[in-house]
């Protein structure tokens, strides 16, 4: 079969920032990949893996269909998503006035009363940020995960509790409704948030991944439908919610059948059988309303059944894809604030350059978040695109991008000082609000636990039957304005389906390794990646089966480097994808210092920086700030 390649942009083009090597000619091709074509994402995957519920039940035993393309997208879906995001950029307005009652002033002294930011909520109530949570046919906006990210950013800019407690909240707690529930179930669903209201979901710890919420639910199904019961003391909007969206065990038995979803609602529930309890105070996102419920014996219609008996664990893992995915999309325009606090820390006040002790953390963090973009903004694409296989790259994207995130928030407290504690400044108050919030939206070290209980049972059968055979992915994954199918929670795989960013790592390493002077730069990185998988593969392959794995630190390391091998990938494919439009973007130093340091943290040999290429990233940030765009791949203006 022959082998699609992805050309390289002209190397006389791309690579003349680096002053000190010179470019290749221009007759030099890239190598073409050799590896065999994999089979295609569309069709029935099954996986032997075995089902362990102690283990948050990351795979279990099943079969994954994927009948059929979903409806494409319109060809302005991108635009429009886009369009939307400028202008509630521009409603919320600027962020650093302190009179504006959108400001980050005014977000962070609601935070301090551990008050929702009454103003800001109603004016996204007016902007009908409920309709991006509802899919197209229904009414909504909802066409893919991409875009409803880039739609969803203005909010986490200013503030993530906000962003969860009137945002995707509601997405978290719909998703099995979109993946599985009938049409009465959809259309109320959607009457809800295109009304303004709120959903929340109810949860057993697998959801979670977060040591705030450990009990679950439990019904008992009986002649006219089913009895529930049990408690949790921290669900957000448990209060606020016009519906609840309950993943209740209806079985005794561990399994991958032990678990039901149910959708309720408030307003028809027996108070004699159900208890509000306290509001629970956090650490971080003090403006989201958390707070428990207590069902004792309460009944339940047999017709708020989602889907069928036992489908809650295999709904919960499909929905995890996007939950995981969307966070991290969005919850890099949170760090994107503390990054332009810094920057304006080092060079306010200052006729001179910024002092040069400040070059390598201030570029580091910035190439750091164009690359958490890459790894976001694939695995989203990858949702609509490749929504059979998509599940393994979406725990690696959540794995990585928190625990970079997490890094650059220390890195950039050196830089802004004093100036980082002072919690009330809308110019230096984001870095310690953002360090609180992380673990509690679910980023913190539990939420990194749980995704490597997905991607540890996979990693030996990945390795068996995938790395380093399978076809690499379609260019439309990667390419900015590529037209893709429509986001199907229904089609979305939870076991089995190869491993598309290992195939583009293969490809990417292939194509770069023909280029030279600072192309021999990156080509040295992505087939220093590559090595790394190949070493990966020969370890993975001595895993023992069984859950012991699970247990074993020295598996778990294993995740842990899997998972940045495919955030290189999604580095590299970014990189290759570039058309020419953004001359930042598709000039090779980002990706050259993003890839070093992801090197540099795996301990794998990697070639020295070459001059120039902090240098070049540094001048765009510095360009970016002073312009007021977005430290993204998109370079958005804020505050049209």
């Amino acid at each position: 079969m022959t082998h699609r390649t992805r050309r390289v942009k002209d190397p006389a083009r791309v690579l003349g920032r680096f002053p000190s090597i010179a470019p290749p000619g221009r007759d030099q091709e890239p190598a073409a990949s050799t590896h065999r074509p994999r089979t295609p994402p569309h069709t029935r995957a099954r996986t032997d893996t075995p089902y362990d519920e102690e283990a948050n039940a990351a795979v279990m035993t099943t079969t994954a269909e994927t009948p059929g393309h979903p409806t494409v997208t319109r060809g302005r879906a991108e635009a429009d998503a886009r369009s939307r995001a400028q202008r509630l950029e521009a409603r919320l307005g600027d962020p650093y006035d302190p009179a504006n009652p959108h400001g980050l002033a005014a977000l962070f002294a609601a935070d301090a009363r551990r008050t929702p930011p009454a103003e800001t909520e109603a004016l996204l109530t007016d902007e009908g940020l409920g309709a991006e949570f509802v899919p197209a046919r229904l009414g909504g906006r909802l066409t893919r995960a991409d875009l409803l990210a880039r739609a969803l950013r203005p909010v986490f800019r200013r503030d993530v509790a906000l962003g969860f407690g009137h945002g995707i909240i509601s997405l978290f707690a719909a998703g099995a409704v979109w993946a599985q529930g009938d049409t009465r179930q959809r259309q109320e669903m959607a009457g809800l948030l295109l009304g303004g209201g709120r959903a929340t979901i109810l949860h057993h710890e697998l959801a979670h991944a977060n040591a705030i919420l450990r009990h679950e639910f439990t019904a008992r199904q009986g002649p006219d439908g089913y009895r529930v019961g049990g408690r949790k003391d921290v669900i957000i909007n448990a209060r606020r919610a016009g519906l609840q969206v309950v993943y209740a065990r209806t079985e005794p038995a561990r399994g991958p059948r032990s678990h039901s979803v149910l959708l309720l609602d408030p307003a028809q529930q027996d108070t004699a059988h159900l208890r509000h309890l306290p509001r629970v105070e956090t650490s971080g996102m003090r403006g989201a309303l958390f707070s428990g419920l207590e069902f004792t014996d309460c009944p339940v219609p047999a017709d708020a059944l989602v889907g069928s008996p036992g489908d809650g664990v295999g709904l919960a893992l499909r929905a995890f894809q996007v939950n995981r995915s969307l966070i991290c999309g969005v919850v890099t325009a949170a760090a994107d604030t503390v990054l332009h606090s810094a920057v304006r820390a080092a060079t306010e006040n200052r006729a001179k350059p910024v002092a040069r002790r400040w070059h390598k953390p201030l570029a580091g963090v910035f190439a750091d978040l164009l690359a958490c973009d890459a790894m976001a903004t694939v695995v989203l694409r990858a949702l609509s695109l490749l929504p059979a296989s998509a599940h393994v790259l979406a725990a690696a994207v959540k794995y990585v991008v928190p625990d970079l995130l997490r890094e650059n928030l220390e890195e950039l407290a050196t830089v802004l000082g004093a100036r980082g504690h002072d919690h009330a400044s809308p110019q230096y108050g984001a870095l310690d609000k953002l360090v609180r919030d992380l673990p509690v939206a679910g980023l913190g070290h539990a939420g990194s636990a749980s995704c490597q209980a997905v991607l540890v049972p996979q990693l030996r059968g990945l390795a068996e039957r995938s790395w380093f055979v399978e076809q690499e992915p379609p260019p439309q994954l990667f390419a900015a304005g590529a037209e893709l199918p429509d986001l199907d929670y229904s089609l979305l795989g939870i076991a089995g389906g190869g491993d598309f960013m290992a195939a583009s790592l293969v490809a990417s390493a292939d194509r770069t390794a023909a280029l030279r002077g600072p192309g021999a730069h990156l080509g040295a990185l992505a087939g220093a990646f590559a090595t790394e998988l190949r070493t990966l593969r020969e370890q993975c392959r001595r895993i023992p089966p069984g859950t012991a794995a699970l247990n074993d630190p020295a598996v778990v390391r294993l995740s842990d480097r899997y998972a940045r091998v495919a955030g290189a990938a999604a580095v590299l494919g970014t990189w290759e994808s570039q058309d020419g439009t953004d001359p930042f973007l598709t000039d090779p130093a980002w990706a050259v210092l993003a890839l070093t340091r992801t090197g540099q943290r795996l301990g794998i040999p990697v070639p020295q920086l070459p001059d120039g290429v902090q240098d070049t990233v540094l001048g765009e940030l510095l360009r970016r700030h002073r312009e007021d765009l977005s430290c993204d791949l998109d370079a958005l203006a804020y505050t049209p």
